[in-house]
């Protein structure tokens, strides 16, 4: 892979991303084609095309596999680690703060009223990524019901097991019964240089290991935190809204995080620059079954990026060759179609552990829904529009 750049240079580009980019993965995805592509000429558009496949075809943050992806390609693996700490500290920092300061916050009343205003935005922008998803990864029948099976099952054996359960059926009727849908599978371009087979199965083995280690890993203490975190990254298909009910399961349902709690740091990460994964250091900080503070922030943001990033680095030289058999394709498409049931179970799940406090709740909620539905309206800008309803309501 021809390195044409420094790792200083990447960190520069990546971090104005970090501190600028509103608006979730999707939006991230646009700054970047326009940053690398279009401004800069870091890679074609056809070459950033292909980054984007393989990181939608892989569990993990998608908008941070391509900025790593892009770095790597710069500058090499040490352009790929500045790409992801430009793109990801800045809003880490700042949901860490939010962590810090979170019991001042809840014994102010006007904070207290912010903090539940925040907690009634991630309920309509769940709602809104279980509408796009739905449309986009299950436009016919069978994925629509393979969905709607999946947010059955977990409705029934809610947890960890019950989405493990569910994805493997996703991969399953996918092989199985499902046709690729037309367009998204490409004819195998010659490559110009063999790919690194050592260094893809070492980054592999290591995603692997690390993983088994994690269901491995101790009821509580730092090894626990790492290990709740680094499931829920290396589990998630699809990226954004999806890591929300891995990460209810890694800190609220073993008692480390509140449910209110959870629901407003969720809600605050969606008025963040940068990816939605950073709200795993407001987590890390504020959980109790490790060490808490800036060594919890710590150690659950690498844990949930770490898998993505390891599994990229090994499928990034085969990925020409992968995208052309259609049996794959088949089984990913599968494995999406379960994850949207996956986020609609999830969706289900916030309505009954966030509390609809007074009679302006519903209304506050379902007018953010609108903003984004009808209205179109940035994530940010609704955030603000709850935050600001709950302080007076």
């Amino acid at each position: 892979m021809k390195q044409e750049g420094s790792a200083a240079e990447v960190l520069r580009a990546f971090l104005l991303l970090g501190l600028t980019s509103f608006g979730g993965p999707v939006a991230h995805l646009g700054y970047f084609r326009r940053e690398f592509v279009e401004k800069r000429g870091w890679l074609s558009a056809k070459d950033y095309a292909g980054l984007l496949a393989l990181c939608q075809f892989l569990p993990g943050p998608a908008s941070s596999q391509a900025g790593f992806c892009i770095g790597l390609r710069r500058a090499g693996a040490w352009g790929g680690l500045a790409a992801w700490a430009g793109f990801t500290l800045p809003s880490a920092l700042l949901m860490f703060a939010l962590a810090h300061f979170m019991q001042s916050f809840q014994a102010n009343p006007l904070a207290h009223g912010i903090l539940h205003g925040l907690q009634l935005a991630a309920i309509a922008i769940v709602a809104q990524a279980v509408w796009t998803m739905g449309r986009s990864l299950c436009p016919d029948t069978p994925r629509r019901a393979l969905a709607l099976l999946a947010a059955a099952l977990l409705m029934q054996v809610p947890g960890t097991a019950g989405q493990i359960l569910v994805l493997i059926i996703g991969v399953l009727t996918g092989r199985v019964t499902l046709e690729p849908l037309p367009g998204l599978t490409k004819e195998p371009e010659p490559q110009s240089a063999p790919p690194n087979h050592t260094g893809a199965l070492l980054c592999l083995g290591l995603m692997l290991s690390l993983l088994l280690l994690a269901f491995l890993a101790p009821a509580s203490g730092p090894l626990a935190l790492f290990g709740a975190f680094y499931r829920a990254g290396a589990l998630v298909f699809g990226g954004g809204h999806v890591v929300l009910p891995l990460l209810h399961d890694a800190v609220v349902m073993p008692g480390w995080v509140s449910p209110p709690s959870f629901l407003a740091g969720y809600g605050a990460a969606q008025a963040m620059p940068g990816p939605l994964f950073t709200v795993a250091a407001y987590l890390g900080a504020t959980a109790t079954g490790g060490p808490g503070g800036a060594l919890g922030a710590a150690i659950a943001t690498a844990a949930i990026f770490l898998p993505g990033l390891l599994l990229v680095t090994a499928a990034l030289p085969y990925w020409q060759f992968l995208q052309s058999r259609p049996g794959l394709t088949a089984t990913i498409q599968g494995v999406n179609a379960a994850v949207v049931g996956l986020l609609g179970a999830a969706f289900l799940n916030l309505l009954t552990i966030t509390s609809i406090q007074s009679p302006w709740d519903f209304p506050i909620a379902a007018g953010a829904l609108l903003l984004l539905t009808l209205g179109h309206a940035r994530p940010l800008l609704v955030v603000l529009f709850c935050a600001a309803a709950g302080a007076v309501s």
